[in-house]
């Protein structure tokens, strides 16, 4: 990234050079860096509905004349499907909060629809197979785009919804694949991915595109494309090996205390990774899990864990852990529970 901050180069060279290197890892006929994951969502949005067509380009986020709805299972709503609309897009959910029917989707897909959306994450709700809903939207011919933010590790997801019928899919630079936070990927079809790019450069416009907030830098853009080679070069069985005895170790430490249930689950795709998981069981007459996680946020050096999940839980994701953390970890959760 240093080195990339000293040269100059032209942008749209650099990023078809990345998109090599992103589509190649992923399966996909083409790919681009962005602003983060989130920018994806924008992007994603911002060219199923107006293409590579400068007169819609520039008068996003108005589509008026243009196909702006985007299907999305209910369960599904999250904290960032905002982007979709930023881009310009209706949400149009189907199904319900707890489940979905494949006619459901069906009905919910009109001459409006400009793409199905799917968000992949751990503990999300799928109401049937994504295989099977991206097909029943290419029936339609309507594009389907994958919010997979979260979805690396396994590297087995890079390819994964590329090959099961995703004409997009973004994915999150920092997390799993240990590049720039700040950085996403997205991957897909070489005309989609063409007008995600021209939606956020806008060359042949009068004004910026919608997406140009969604623009990231060189720097990040070598970045990413240097840890994304070190990731799928990994021995990942042996980075796996690594977090399952730093999981087993915090497991040792806080087996025995009454009320508590502490294993480590390891092969689950929610978990993405071997992981310790405290769970607080009905016998248990200490402080909350809201309170743990409080108590290791105020501590020093201040602790993060994950809650929720399948029951009133802790849950410790290695991925983040530093070799020689779990140890810190371990003394601080001993010192609270067993008190």
């Amino acid at each position: 990234m240093q080195e990339a901050s000293t040269s100059f180069i032209d942008m749209r060279s650099l990023q078809s050079a990345a998109g090599e290197v992103l589509a190649r890892a992923c399966g996909a006929e083409a790919g681009m860096v962005t602003g983060g994951a989130a920018a994806s969502n924008l992007l994603m949005a911002a060219a199923c509905m107006a293409g590579n067509d400068p007169s819609k380009i520039d008068r996003l986020p108005d589509t008026t004349g243009m196909k702006d709805e985007v299907v999305l299972f209910d369960g599904q709503r999250n904290h960032y499907d905002s982007n979709y609309e930023i881009a310009g897009a209706t949400i149009v959910p189907w199904g319900f909060a707890g489940s979905g029917k494949a006619y459901q989707l069906e009905e919910a897909i009109t001459d409006s629809t400009c793409a199905m959306a799917w968000i992949a994450a751990p503990f999300q709700r799928y109401p049937i197979p994504f295989a099977e809903a991206a097909e029943i939207a290419h029936a339609r011919g309507i594009p389907v785009i994958v919010d997979a933010a979260a979805e690396v590790p396994p590297p087995e997801n890079l390819t994964r919804f590329i090959s099961e019928g995703a004409d997009m899919v973004g994915f999150s630079g920092g997390k799993g694949i240990g590049g720039p936070q700040g950085t996403g990927m997205l991957v897909g079809r070489k005309e989609l991915v063409t007008a995600a790019y021209e939606n956020h450069l806008n060359s042949n416009g009068t004004r910026a595109g919608v997406g140009r907030s969604a623009k990231t830098s060189k720097e990040d853009i070598v970045g990413l494309v240097t840890a994304l080679q070190i990731f799928t070069d990994t021995d990942h069985e042996v980075v796996w090996a690594g977090w399952r005895s730093a999981a087993e170790h915090i497991v040792d430490r806080l087996d025995g205390i009454d009320g508590l249930r502490v294993v480590l689950e390891d092969g689950d795709p929610n978990r993405q990774g071997p992981q310790a998981v405290i769970y607080f069981e009905r016998g248990w007459d200490g402080p909350t899990s809201d309170e743990v996680c409080a108590t290791l946020r105020d501590g020093d050096p201040a602790i993060h864990v994950g809650a929720g999940g399948y029951a009133d839980e802790i849950n410790i994701v290695m991925v983040n852990v530093q070799p020689g953390e779990e140890r810190i970890i371990a003394d601080r959760l001993q010192e609270i529970l067993s008190n």
